[in-house]
């Protein structure tokens, strides 16, 4: 991999961030930070109650984010590579989606006045999958209060993905087309996969290989 390097993994719920960022961070030897959206209690509220509980839901990450960022300042300097799931910088992505205009506004304050700056990665990967993907695995791994996402849901978040990386510049980027290929159980879709992240430092990229690649 050469020189060190911060890898955000990037995408919607369910497109499979979390387990690939685990093997990325296994086979580079590197340090893996994972957002742990389960430390979040108001989470299984909002899934139950979207509009009562958005607002809390999207605080406690706010400041969680906070705590992240120092973590990231503060990590293992012996290590060559780390690897997260996500981007900090996301986060007013879902409350965009999440909150009215009056909890929105609420939630930029109290976001201004953190006065927060993350720190950019050295390659992001956007991991994008159609909504019935989505679903699907939602479903396969069975978190209890997940299965009631539902698809309209799904959708906006998707698209409010695809709008935020559309003109996405802070860093180098590689798209991936998750639904033709599964990096996390293939290990030959996972090694042209590590292959395609070893060689970017700039620019924007798209990785979707012909599935012929794989015969």
């Amino acid at each position: 991999m050469g020189n060190s390097r911060y890898i955000a993994i990037e995408g919607p719920i369910g497109v499979g961030k979390t387990s690939l960022a685990r093997r990325l961070a296994d086979s580079l030897d590197g340090e893996l930070l994972l957002e742990q959206p389960e430390a979040n209690p108001f989470l299984e509220r909002f899934y139950r109650d979207p509009r009562g509980a958005s607002l809390p839901t999207q605080l406690f990450f706010l400041f969680q984010r906070v705590q992240q960022i120092e973590q990231l300042r503060q990590t293992d300097i012996f290590a060559e590579t780390r690897v997260s799931d996500f981007l900090i910088n996301k986060d007013r992505l879902f409350a965009e989606i999440n909150l009215d205009r009056a909890e929105l506004d609420l939630y930029d304050k109290v976001a201004e006045s953190l006065a927060f700056e993350a720190p950019a990665p050295d390659l992001v990967v956007y991991l994008q999958a159609p909504v019935d993907t989505l679903l699907f695995r939602i479903a396969r791994r069975g978190i209890e209060f997940e299965q009631r996402i539902g698809r309209r849901y799904l959708e906006r978040l998707a698209e409010a993905y695809a709008r935020y990386f559309h003109d996405y510049d802070a860093a180098p980027l590689l798209i991936v087309n998750a639904a033709v290929i599964d990096p996390v159980h293939n290990d030959a879709h996972f090694g042209l996969l590590l292959e395609e992240i070893g060689r970017i430092r700039s620019g924007r990229h798209f990785f979707n290989p012909l599935t012929s690649a794989f015969a």
